[in-house]
């Protein structure tokens, strides 16, 4: 028999157009988040066919094993779309109005999918020196995720890694972006409400001048921000909205702001509510208003651990050679997979589904297109991943 990398590799080749036509099912089937009975079932019949234990034990998504002992490792993707317009014009162009696989879920389904079938054909040759286990995650595009969910629910029973893959536009298909550290940003909502007295504004000497304190909440939360916390964690603090007033010269007895908090650093990350929060009254307390702050903590950062990485690199230079990996800039989105990381090792790798030559796509955009030779890439990475930490020493 082959060497179980090129073993891998082949049978992945040997599914390429079943998977082809499962990726294009899928985008032209979007779900949104918790709603992805389709793909579930989808996924779980073609995995139960292969031999894999499938259990599902809730309405959306699914947890699979393989193999047995006592070293486990996990394999996640996310299955959910997300509520925007597809205005690409392939044949397999969403057929749910106003909801698209425009972050690329869709690829990390198949790419898992593709990654299991081989594994189940390399386990009937050679059983597996370990336990494989696949998570078919729903709800990675709300907060504070799905995989939450799935970990409530025993997902990381008895595993010592995880390995996970997210499309990057600006890689070329046939390369992987891989970083070690920190990869992807927490992301954190917040909400803040001033509430004054309201008065004309003829005289904001006789009210809490609420519109003036919402505009320095705004410019100046911020920049204070980038003087109290350490300037190594990244955080941002980015408003998307402002609600204040009706009439020019009323001044209203409401308003709020709304935004992210994106921070890079795990520490930091546990201390910047409280920091928000202070800021906030020592911001408006000149003004005569008082504030309430909602903040929601969302995700925590991706930060991929320097043995996982390293096994990354291997299974990498196995199945694409030594030119397959790239530097993997980090990004201020936010990525759920820090939920598992939380609890156990493990590493996200960038999948490159660029075609050469091609146009650079954005995600989380309608227009979003990659060059389906990817899936089977972040296959074969994903298996070879796998493999590779179960036949490690101990």
């Amino acid at each position: 028999m082959l060497e179980p990398a090129a073993f891998l590799a082949e049978r992945v080749d040997a599914y390429d157009a079943e998977l082809t036509d499962l990726r294009r099912d899928i985008h032209a089937h979007p779900e949104l988040s918790w709603q992805e009975h389709r793909t579930t079932e989808l996924i779980a019949e073609r995995l139960e066919k292969a031999g894999w234990q499938v259990d599902r034990p809730s309405a959306t998504g699914l947890i699979a094993d393989l193999g047995q002992g006592d070293n486990v490792v996990a394999l996640r993707g996310d299955m959910d779309a997300l509520p925007v317009d597809d205005v690409t014009t392939d044949i397999w162009t969403s057929t749910v109005p106003g909801v698209a696989h425009a972050c690329g879920h869709d690829v990390h389904t198949t790419a898992l999918l593709g990654a299991g079938l081989a594994l189940a054909d390399l386990h009937r040759e050679s059983p597996l020196p370990g336990g494989v286990r696949l998570l078919f995650q729903p709800a990675e595009e709300v907060m504070p995720g799905g995989a939450l969910h799935l970990m409530s629910l025993g997902a990381l029973d008895d595993v010592e890694r995880i390995f996970a893959l997210h499309c990057d536009p600006t890689v070329d298909v046939g390369r992987v972006g891989l970083r070690s550290g920190a990869l992807t940003s927490a992301a954190d909502l917040i909400d803040v409400h001033l509430s004054g007295t309201g008065g004309h504004t003829s005289r904001p000497h006789l009210t809490g001048d609420l519109v003036f304190a919402l505009a320095k909440v705004t410019t100046e939360l911020p920049v204070i921000l980038s003087r109290r916390m350490d300037p190594r964690a990244g955080v941002s603090v980015v408003w998307g909205k402002v609600t204040a007033g009706q009439i020019h010269n009323v001044i209203p007895a409401h308003g709020s702001v709304g935004g992210t908090v994106r921070i890079l650093d795990s520490d930091a990350w546990s201390e910047v509510e409280h920091v928000v929060r202070e800021v906030v009254a020592e911001i408006i307390a000149p003004y005569g208003v008082t504030a309430a702050v909602d903040y929601t903590r969302g995700v925590p950062p991706v930060s991929n651990d320097e043995e996982s990485h390293q096994i990354l690199v291997e299974a990498i230079r196995e199945v694409l050679g030594e030119r397959g990996a790239v530097v993997s800039a980090q990004s201020l989105g936010g990525e759920d997979f820090g939920w598992y990381q939380e609890q156990v090792a493990g590493s996200m790798f960038r999948l490159g589904v660029r075609t050469p030559g091609g146009p650079t796509y954005d995600l989380h955009q309608g227009d979003l297109r990659i060059d389906e030779r990817a899936v089977g890439v972040g296959a074969k990475v994903l298996a070879a991943a796998a493999h590779r930490t179960l036949s490690r020493p101990s």
